[in-house]
Order: C-alpha cells, then sequence, then structure tokens
C-alpha cells in the first residue's frame, strides 16, 4: 500500500500576505486577505514529499453558517498548473524537500467575510482531510476586475488605508474642521465589521441569500447605511439632535470610531448613544474602509431636509419675521454623509464611481431607515428615476427655500430663494488635511445651459436674481473675532436699487440653532419701523450680539442664526438676508515630547485656555490615535479653571506603528464642549 501523504504542519504566512494585501496594520492574529489576488500557505509533510501527478490535493473554502456551491459561499478547487481568473483555484508555487508552497486565489467578484479553509490530499484513493484554520476575505480595490477597483493609488492609500482624516463643519460662510481617528484598522474592529454584517436583519430573515450577496458593494453598502443607525434592526448609534445627553455621550465629544464600534460590541450590540450626521458619516466611513470599499466623508452646506419629494423646503414666518416652529422640513447648516467608489452594474448606462451612502435616519429607503448607493453622477443629471434614493439626494443639493410672510390681513407673502441650497460641497484632499471642494461632481454650474437643462428634466424652475437687479436688497456680515465668550457685532446691509425713496420696516435678530436648522431661544433682536432708503442707496445697520444673551443659550453646535427682513410699506415687497454663523472655540495646544519612535514611550502636553467670564467645571481631555495609543487616553482634571487660566495635562503613549499619524484630542467641560485639536506626529520604525 502507498504511503500516505501526511500533514504535519502548516504556516498561513500571515506577514508576507499581509504585507502584499495591505493589511499588516490589523495584526497578525488572523490571515487577512483581498479577493481576486493571490495569496500563499507553506505545507509541512512528515514522512515524504509531495509528487506531482501521484498525489492529489484539493482545498474547500466556506463561508457563513450554511455554505453551498450554488450561492457562492463554497468551493471545493484542486492544485492545478495555474491559478485562475474567474473562479477559486490554487498552484504550487514552490518545493523545498517536504514543504509545499502553494497559492490561492479567489475571484474578483468572491463573498467577502470571514472563510474556513480545509485541504484534502488523496494517494490511490485514500485520502485525509486537514482543517488549516480560517481567514478573511476583503473587498481588493487594487483588482483591476473588483467592482471596488480604483485607479489611483494615491486614492486608494486616502480611500482605504488611511485611518484619519477631517470632517468639514460649521457655515457655508465659516467653513472648518475637525479631526476624526477612523482606526479601521485597529485592534478588533474587522471583528466588528463582520458582526455588524452578521447583526443586520436580512441576514437573519435568510443567512443564505444574505451570505450570497456579500459580493456586492452595492448591497453591503446598503446595509452599512442601514445597520449604522438602530432605527430598524440593532445598529450602532442612537440618533439625537438636542439636549440632553445625560445618559450617553455627546455627539460632539466623539473624536473616533474606534471607540464608538468597540462600544457597540462590549454592550451586546445595544446602540451608542449618541450620534448625529458627521458621527454616524465617519462610522459608516471607518466600517467600508475595514472592509475595502474605497470611502470617504462629505459635507454639505445648505442641506435641504426635503420631506415630500416636491423640491421646495418652506419656512414660515410670523407678522414679525420670525421662523414657526412645526415644520419637518429644514435647511441644515451642513450636512454630512459618504462616498463609496463601485460598478454599479444593477444599472442602465455608466453610472459607477462614487456613490453617496447616508447612514442618519432621516427617510425610509424600501421602508428602512437607509439611503443609497445613490450615484453622485445621476444626481448631476438629474436622472431620478434611478435607485437608489436620487430625489432625496438631488433635493439635498437643489432644492429651493421658500419663505411664506404672514401679512397683517391673514394672509401669506411668498419670496423664493433658489441659490441658498447645496453649497461648498467638501472633503478631505488626498494626502493633505485642506479641503476639497467637490460641487462640481453633484451640480453644473448655476444659471448655466447644462445646470437649466438638468433642472428641466427634474420639473424644477430656479431664477438666479442679477446682482444689480432693481429692487430692494438685504445682505448679512459679520465683524472679526466671534469667540465664545466675547460680544461682537453683525450687521444688516440694507440697500434700494431703485429711482425713488422707499419707506421700510427692518426686522433683524439673530438665535442660537442647531446644526440641522432647528431654532432655540433669541439673543439679540431689532425692529426699526421706519427706514427710509434713498435712491440707490445703502445703509449699514448694527446688532450686538452679546455673550450674557447667548452663552446660556448656544447649543452644542456653536451656532447662531441672524435673520433680517426688509419689508417696503408700500408695495409689500419682502426681501429676507439669513445667515449661519459659528462662535469659535479656543484651540488646543498639543506638544508631544521626546523622541516619536516605534515602541517608545511620547508624551503628550495638552492645553487650553478658558475664554469664557465664568469658571470651567469637570474639565476631561481625551486623546486618541491609530497606531498611537491603543485605545483612548482619558485625563480629568480636579479643579476648576477660571477665566484666563489654563487647564493643562501630560499624558503618557506608547506608538505601535510607525509612519505619519494622527492624534487627535477633544475638551469637555460643563460650558465648554467638543473641542477638537489635533497633532500629525511621524513615527520612526524601530531599529532592528
Amino acid at each position: 500500500m502507498a504511503e500516505d501523504l501526511e500533514l504535519q504542519s502548516w504556516d498561513l504566512q500571515c506577514e508576507h500576505n499581509h504585507r502584499m494585501h495591505r493589511t499588516s496594520e490589523m495584526g497578525c492574529q488572523q490571515l487577512v486577505v483581498r479577493r481576486g489576488q493571490p495569496f500563499s500557505i507553506t505545507l509541512h509533510f512528515a514522512g515524504r514529499s509531495y509528487e506531482e501527478g501521484r498525489d492529489k490535493l484539493a482545498f474547500n473554502t466556506e463561508t457563513g453558517p450554511c455554505p453551498n456551491e450554488a450561492s457562492g459561499t463554497k468551493s471545493h478547487f484542486p492544485v492545478s498548473g495555474s491559478l485562475e481568473e474567474a473562479a477559486w483555484s490554487s498552484a504550487v508555487e514552490s518545493q523545498d524537500g517536504a514543504s509545499l508552497t502553494v497559492s490561492i486565489c479567489s475571484p474578483a467578484d468572491a463573498r467577502i467575510g470571514r472563510y474556513s479553509l480545509t485541504m484534502e490530499a488523496s494517494t490511490d484513493y485514500q485520502g485525509c482531510s486537514f482543517p488549516l484554520g480560517e481567514f478573511v476575505l476583503l473587498f481588493n480595490p487594487w483588482c483591476p476586475a473588483d467592482s471596488v477597483f480604483l485607479e489611483s493609488e494615491e486614492e486608494r492609500n486616502e480611500y482605504v488605508l488611511t485611518q484619519h482624516g477631517q470632517i468639514f463643519q460649521g457655515s457655508s460662510s465659516y467653513i472648518f474642521s475637525i479631526p476624526w481617528n477612523f482606526g479601521q484598522f485597529e485592534e478588533e474592529i474587522l471583528d466588528i465589521c463582520l458582526q455588524l454584517l452578521d447583526t443586520n436583519p436580512k441576514f437573519f430573515k435568510s443567512q443564505d441569500r444574505d451570505c450570497s450577496r456579500r459580493n456586492s458593494p452595492v448591497y453591503i453598502g446598503r446595509v452599512v447605511s442601514a445597520m449604522v443607525n438602530c432605527n430598524d434592526d440593532k445598529g450602532i448609534l442612537f440618533g439625537r439632535w438636542k439636549q440632553p445627553y445625560d445618559d450617553g455621550v455627546s455627539p460632539m465629544a466623539w473624536a473616533g470610531s474606534v471607540d464608538i464600534l468597540q462600544r457597540w460590541r462590549k454592550y451586546g450590540c445595544q446602540p451608542v448613544r449618541y450620534g448625529q450626521c458627521w458621527v454616524f458619516a465617519a462610522v459608516a466611513c471607518t466600517v467600508l474602509r475595514c472592509l475595502g470599499i474605497p470611502s470617504r466623508v462629505i459635507t454639505n452646506y445648505n442641506s435641504a431636509h426635503d420631506t415630500n419629494s416636491n423640491l421646495k423646503i418652506e419656512q414660515y414666518l410670523d407678522e414679525n419675521g420670525k421662523v414657526q416652529q412645526g415644520t419637518r422640513e429644514y435647511i441644515w447648516n451642513f450636512h454630512c454623509w459618504v462616498e463609496s467608489w463601485m460598478s454599479r452594474p444593477d444599472l442602465p448606462g455608466d453610472f459607477g464611481g462614487w456613490q453617496v451612502l447616508d447612514p442618519t435616519p432621516q427617510e425610509k429607503s424600501e421602508g428602512v431607515y437607509c439611503c443609497g448607493p445613490t450615484p453622485v453622477k445621476a444626481i448631476k443629471e438629474g436622472e431620478l428615476k434611478l435607485k437608489y434614493d436620487v430625489p432625496f439626494v438631488f433635493a439635498e443639493v437643489n432644492a429651493d427655500v421658500v419663505y411664506w410672510m404672514l401679512q397683517s390681513d391673514s394672509s401669506r407673502k411668498k419670496t423664493v430663494n433658489s441659490a441658498t441650497v447645496g453649497k461648498n460641497i467638501s472633503t478631505k484632499s488626498r494626502g493633505r488635511d485642506s479641503r476639497e471642494d467637490v460641487t462640481h461632481n453633484y451640480k453644473y454650474q448655476e444659471g448655466s445651459e447644462e445646470e437649466t437643462a438638468v433642472l428641466e428634466k427634474a420639473k424644477l424652475k430656479k431664477t438666479y436674481p442679477a446682482e444689480e437687479e432693481e429692487g430692494l436688497k438685504v445682505k448679512i456680515k459679520v465683524s472679526e473675532g466671534m469667540n465664545n465668550g466675547c460680544d461682537f457685532d453683525v450687521f444688516a446691509v440694507i440697500s434700494n436699487n431703485t429711482a425713488s425713496e422707499r419707506m421700510c420696516r427692518l426686522m433683524f435678530g439673530a438665535r442660537a440653532a442647531g446644526y440641522n436648522g432647528a431654532l432655540g431661544p433669541e439673543c439679540g433682536s431689532k425692529d426699526l419701523l421706519k427706514v427710509a432708503l434713498q435712491p440707490h442707496a445703502e445703509k449699514t445697520v448694527p446688532l450686538r450680539i452679546l455673550y450674557e444673551k447667548y452663552g446660556g443659550c448656544l447649543t452644542q453646535d456653536n451656532m447662531i442664526k441672524v435673520m433680517a427682513l426688509l419689508q417696503d410699506y408700500a408695495t409689500k415687497e419682502i426681501v429676507l438676508g439669513v445667515r449661519n454663523i459659528y462662535v469659535k472655540n479656543p484651540d488646543i495646544k498639543i506638544r508631544v515630547l521626546g523622541e516619536p519612535v516605534q515602541n517608545r514611550k511620547l508624551v503628550a502636553e495638552l492645553t487650553l485656555t478658558n475664554p469664557l467670564p465664568s469658571p470651567l467645571m469637570g474639565c476631561v481631555f481625551t486623546m486618541e490615535g491609530a497606531g498611537l495609543t491603543r485605545g483612548q487616553k482619558v485625563q480629568e482634571l480636579d479643579s476648576p479653571i477660571g477665566p484666563g487660566e489654563e487647564a493643562k495635562v501630560r499624558v503618557d503613549f506608547l506608538p505601535q506603528q510607525s509612519g505619519l499619524r494622527k492624534l487627535v484630542v477633544d475638551f469637555e467641560s460643563d460650558k465648554l464642549t467638543g473641542v477638537k485639536g489635533y497633532r500629525n506626529v511621524i513615527i520612526a520604525p524601530v531599529s532592528k
């Protein structure tokens, strides 16, 4: 009888495969590879060596709880002379005595997820089976045949491998960014992302069907969009847009996705409290990048939330020009979503490329709180009949704003603003912390022939007033130094572009506001009943905003909405000026002490000066950074920080990874919240 081929040991070559598949930062605890690209394993036999022709080797791969070949979740394939592109395959790579190195390759459309790998060896009809362990298969933007293939290496580095980023906030007239630690390769995150897929309702409804569809980034994107919010499922984040946040964490306090995902898993898939749009988007970006889908966070300024699909946001003003509450339609100062790169074979025509995925629960899509993937090209071209959710996202960047003002005779006067929505659509630049404006991807230039054609297709008519058009005009201007704790001025600049004098009423007010457009208490107002405007003349009317007025009612978004409404007594003409202003928090100063070398202790010195006229209580610094801190470092201050005094702490950390890293810091207190800072740190590799 022939001697059986006996497997003594094996090596999944994690270090080598991770380097080739760009998954090194996920650690060596498990093999993580990308589809459509070979990986190597080495088999060590006892007794005798492998002999081609005499010995027959084959492999089995299985994923999901009910693997079968028809669903693409199970495959049996022999070791052959060469690798195939369209199917699971294996081939001998090299042989050294009793050691055999084999290449295994998955098809570029294989299902992603956790796989078991088994080897079968047979000689003269005698066979043995050897379980070799598990590996995780991800999407592969480096593989031209993969549906998430991205041609530019610079873009692949930014949108798949980079673990930190900038998320743009503020208002269209004052854009700033906060740092974010995506941390998609940090400890546990891959396992959490796979658990997220196995927690989605579609998996419980039909495990076989769900796992069989995990080859499609369109399907995965839709699942992630639904699962990052908890509205229909055991999703990750619970959304709340107003205080209190005492039974959780304020959305402003998060500085990264890692702690959120780890909390979700630690507490048995209970939703983490609380998120708002940028938190939802950032967590989704982490999950998608972790799974191998190129993704980036997008900010749309003056973003419309159109609930009835009429491409109009209607706001109602009382007779004194104040916005009335009660409507569900808002203009968000900014709104964040994710763009993910993928082909769209499910759509007619060429609509691959960047796709909008929005996990913030706003409106339902096919009965579930998710949005997308919506082709950015379809939004730009006004193709509202394509799936998924094109009309909703189209409205977010194109809707008209209609103001209805109550008149003394109980009728309402209408004024339309066509140039407000969808401004300065922003994302982080590749390889830099600066802003890239991507508005041109979503819409043609205002007033252009192309824009007119798109709007006609969408049955939306816009009129943009010329700068020198006759009539009354109102603009809001602001002063320098709108810093938290300070008094400052805003100005209504009113002009009369007609040949006759106009007698007007000017209603000029400021109210605290949430970034989602919800209004809070008034913090300054003027009502001038007799404003005489000479022909072709201009007046500037100041309004002082006092800290003693806004300090107590400012939301954690630090936003104030300023509105100036000018009404002509004779003609009843109404013109409106609106501006959202951001009250700036102080900067956090970050010093890194020590030589930045891998596995060598460093110290971060964090300093913030209290700008307010009252002491800060309950001060806490939280610091984190992918490859730097192993989770969060939290430092509480024992005593209050008086006006003008410094809050200062020193925090030790031990960087585990070399290269460019980002140290992200958050500061919280009773009166000053969500203050962010960051420092880029280049960590030298440990010398060998």
